[in-house]
């Protein structure tokens, strides 16, 4: 049986040095608190938004991410800051300048970038409790390329997502592809 775990550990690519076994991740929050992003504990799901504190997508988006999270209370929203270098006094200093509302997490040895492998900020994944990606990618159409922003959005993918979610349906469109700033 332990054989045929570490066959299936590496792979699922979960095994290799450094790299973290999923359920163990914890990172703290802005306030020192220890968070289990990749488990939705209570919650239908978690939602990971990987988050570039410097990219300009990703703050433009803030508004919106706020909304989403307010609205859909039973899922277990995270900022996880991509930029391994990121301080905590300055992930203080943009968390409240963009009025960030959910746990925002550094992510200083990139555990979770190196099990999800985003592209780019930001880049949004939905967790079951299976820790299955539910959803993977962006947060509307909004932006056609990274220089081409529409007037209006016409696609609400992560809404889409988390309601088919809540109501026990499964996502229509499981991956989207983000648009936003290259995680380094």
């Amino acid at each position: 049986m332990r054989t045929i775990c570490a066959i299936l550990c590496l792979a699922a690519g979960l095994c290799g040095a450094g790299a973290s076994e999923p359920s163990r991740v914890v990172l703290n929050d802005l306030d020192g608190v220890s968070r289990q992003p990749i488990e939705p504990a209570d919650k239908l799901a978690s939602v990971l938004i990987f988050y570039g504190h410097d990219c300009p997508i990703s703050n433009g988006y803030a508004p919106e991410i706020n909304r989403i999270a307010a609205s859909h209370t039973n899922f277990a929203f995270y900022i996880v800051q991509a930029d391994s270098d990121l301080t905590l006094a300055a992930a203080r200093v943009h968390a409240k300048e963009y009025d960030l509302r959910m746990p925002v997490l550094l992510d200083p040895q990139q555990e979770l970038i190196k099990l999800f492998k985003p592209k780019v900020t930001p880049e949004v994944f939905v967790l079951g409790k299976n820790r299955q990606v539910l959803y993977r990618g962006r947060i509307d159409d909004l932006y056609a390329e990274i220089e081409k922003k529409r007037g209006t959005v016409t696609q609400h993918d992560l809404l889409d997502a988390l309601d088919a979610i809540a109501a026990g349906q499964p996502v229509k469109h499981k991956e989207t592809k983000a648009v936003g700033c290259s995680i380094q």
